[in-house]
């Protein structure tokens, strides 16, 4: 199975974008608010889904 290098480049990114604009929030909010439970959970998702991509690319662009 191949992947287009388009579709793998779009992933990470998405994925670079999640994580830039969750960090970016960050400093601003209040540790005690909800809004810093989500960010950083979004945060860890954005981490998660680049890591993902990162590994699904080099397995199948072999």
């Amino acid at each position: 199975m191949n992947i287009a290098p388009e579709t793998g480049k779009a992933a990470l990114r998405l994925g670079l974008f999640i994580i830039v604009m969750a960090a970016g929030m960050l400093p601003f909010l209040a540790p005690s608010s909800a809004q810093f439970a989500i960010t950083v959970f979004t945060l860890i998702i954005g981490i998660v889904f680049c890591g993902l991509v990162v590994i699904v690319v080099q397995r199948f662009s072999r």
